[in-house]
């Protein structure tokens, strides 16, 4: 990650990463065929640790008695602050991000796919615990994709993450403003007969 965040992809060398990691270039080639290879795995790593940055956050947020909007910006925001923490610094952030996509879109996809599934049992388990109805037609599976999609529009007007603050802002107006229009809270339940006031010698009880 160094390398590449120094560097960009296209400039990257496995010389540079192999004297970097205090190797032969050998003994890196026996690890990883090619520098995408290479590059494939960074990304990867940097996925999974900012699937666990999110759950851990998401954790800390229904911990501390947040609201289903509070729990899942915080899981998602995690995420994504992780990943851009990632590439930070570097001047060549574009670059990487759209090589990421070039030799890593099937692993871009298919961790999209495992937040999708994280974010959904996260709505699972708040709306059962707040008692919580989701909108007619509309599955916390289905609340989490439009979660997804909703973060995938905001990155068409911030491609690279870039200014995060800004779109870390606008990631979450527009999930508060979703999640607010999902779910509402349940209707009481109505009084069973045997609760109901009876008369005794007419006198309401």
């Amino acid at each position: 990650m160094t390398v590449f965040r120094r560097h960009g992809f296209r400039r990257s060398s496995i010389e540079e990463t192999a004297e970097a990691a205090g190797l032969t270039r050998q003994a890196l080639y026996h690890h990883f065929k090619s520098k995408e290879a290479l590059f494939r795995a960074v990304i990867e790593r940097v996925h999974d640790g900012a699937l666990a940055d999110g759950a851990a956050a998401a954790e800390r947020a229904e911990a501390a008695g947040g609201t289903l909007a509070d729990i899942v910006i915080a899981q998602v925001a995690a995420r994504l602050k992780a990943f851009v923490a990632s590439f930070d610094g570097s001047p060549h952030v574009e670059e990487l991000f759209s090589e990421h996509l070039n030799h890593a879109r099937d692993l871009y996809q298919h961790y999209a796919a495992l937040h999708d599934a994280q974010v959904a049992t996260t709505i699972e388990r708040v709306i059962k615990r707040e008692k919580l109805t989701l909108a007619p037609g509309l599955t916390a599976a289905k609340l989490a994709r439009y979660v997804e999609l909703a973060i995938t529009g905001t990155k068409s007007a911030y491609p690279s993450m870039r200014p995060a603050q800004a779109f870390l802002r606008d990631a979450e107006a527009m999930l508060r403003t979703l999640i607010a229009g999902a779910v509402a809270p349940s209707r009481p339940k109505k009084p069973s007969p045997s609760a109901r006031p009876v008369r005794q010698g007419g006198v309401r009880k």
